[in-house]
């Protein structure tokens, strides 16, 4: 920006047209608001309307029940393609798109604006909160029913508005430090092709040394430091900083680029090697998820189960099979013969903890052993595998996508195959990552992180083609 006329400039000589449109997304900011509270209306009318409706019947469909629109609509579209948007554009999601972003900055304009507390700047946060979301709404089957969609959601969306109220001023508080999907969303954007790229040269050779420019304040409202900014892990894609001192421009790059990077600032590189983001990746993405996708298709679940209570009938302990909890805690729904006793509530959390500490120990264990190789740091490694685990989520959240779409008599026998393809090329994507990591011992880096993707790979295909 002109710190004479307060205009946004383009960047560079002849920008591109992707550039020009970051400058546009800065110029427009009023429309992607207005866009951002048309989707927060829509988004709470899909969340809370469903709850007070009574269950959908059976011949009931998307195009013709609201309750059955709202489930496909978050569940078959909305978190997919989210986190295939982190992979291909980075969180620009988080910064045009999410109603949670919107509502926790809009009213922390008003709130009491104080300093955030050192508690809530923890590294295992986002780790803590996908895990106990995640389980927390296997237990509740928040796939199926529009209650537990509201507890969930909604108590994270008043969360996140208490977090804006009480901490920060025009800012994201609650995205930067303790959204449950800050951290995965964070770890996914490291290979996205498109990110805002900081030309700190430019940036201090602009009138005004390292600040920004006075007629025209950047509020960065995820609370990045723009100038030192590499890392597209926490930019929100906004689009605010956009032109800004003549230095910062949306641009391509490869989508390697950020995982091979060995010059980042030191801001980014502790970031990167601080073991949350890798114990994310590990034990939650390819660990919890894959746990929580898997357990209803399961055979071994239900063995587990029969299992179990034949334990509690030969020793006269009855209640586990008898008693249920509440549809906050357990699912309960009588009218739909749906009900979890304590039985299937515990199982379930065992079959989830088991399956976390073997396919997600397997992967940190070959982890460590190819750092010990290679001398690598195996949170360094673990970050060749960001392209697995976010096709191995993605993968995951499209089985509620191709099983509602069956529910609607669409059938598509191909999909098997195209998952295990995209997987088998995202294990592919992660080892040539860990070849090019290593400065020695490089067949190593890529045998070691190879096998890593085997069991994860061997849970799919047997869900996939045996069960």
């Amino acid at each position: 920006m002109n710190v004479v006329t307060g205009q946004i400039p383009a960047v560079g000589p002849g920008p591109s047209h992707l550039a020009r449109l970051g400058l546009a997304m800065r110029r427009y900011r009023g429309a992607i608001i207005a866009m951002q509270w048309g989707i927060v209306f829509g988004y709470l009318v899909l969340v809370a309307l469903p709850a007070f409706l009574p269950l959908p019947p059976d011949q009931a469909h998307i195009w013709n029940n609201l309750t059955r629109f709202a489930q496909f609509a978050f569940w078959g579209i909305w978190w997919p393609f989210v986190i295939l948007s982190m992979m291909l554009l980075g969180r620009m999601w988080c910064g045009v798109l999410c109603p949670e972003g919107a509502l926790t900055e809009w009213v922390s304009r008003y709130g009491l604006g104080r300093g955030i507390p050192r508690w809530m700047k923890w590294g295992g946060w986002p780790f803590v909160a996908f895990v106990m979301t995640t389980v927390f709404g296997q237990m509740t089957s928040v796939y199926e029913y529009p209650k537990p969609a509201l507890l969930i959601l909604g108590g994270s969306t008043i969360a996140a508005i208490a977090v804006g109220l009480i901490w920060g001023r025009e800012k994201r508080v609650w995205c930067r430090h303790l959204c449950p999907v800050s951290g995965v969303f964070g770890l996914l954007a490291k290979i996205a092709p498109v990110h805002f790229k900081v030309d700190q040269s430019a940036w201090d050779a602009a009138p005004g040394g390292h600040r920004t420019s006075r007629q025209h304040v950047v509020n960065c409202a995820p609370l990045i430091n723009i100038r030192r900014m590499e890392s597209a892990s926490a930019c929100h894609m906004c689009g605010r900083c956009a032109g800004e001192r003549d230095a910062v421009r949306l641009a391509l790059r490869s989508p390697n680029a950020e995982i091979l990077n060995e010059n980042g600032t030191l801001e980014d590189k502790a970031e990167d090697l601080t073991r949350w983001p890798a114990r994310l990746l590990v034990f939650g993405m390819l660990g919890v998820a894959l746990g929580a996708f898997q357990w209803s298709a399961s055979p071994w679940f239900v063995a587990a189960k029969q299992a179990a209570a034949e334990w509690l009938i030969d020793h006269e302990i009855g209640w586990p099979l008898n008693e249920t909890g509440h549809w906050w805690l357990l699912t309960y729904y009588p009218e739909a013969n749906d009900v979890f006793t304590w039985l299937d509530g515990g199982t379930l959390l065992a079959y989830i903890a088991a399956e976390t500490l073997v396919v997600g120990g397997w992967v940190w264990g070959w982890l460590r052993l190819t750092a010990a190789l290679t001398k690598l740091p195996w949170q360094r490694l673990a970050h060749a595998l960001i392209p697995f685990a976010g096709i191995s989520v993605f993968v995951g959240l499209s089985l509620l996508t191709t099983s509602q779409l069956a529910g609607e008599g669409v059938t598509l026998p191909w999909i098997h195959g195209v998952r295990m393809a995209l997987l088998a090329l995202a294990a592919l994507w992660g080892a040539s990552l860990a070849w090019r990591l290593a400065e020695r011992h490089r067949a190593a880096a890529a045998l070691g992180t190879a096998m890593a993707t085997v069991l994860p790979l061997a849970a799919w295909s047997t869900q996939f083609f045996v069960w």
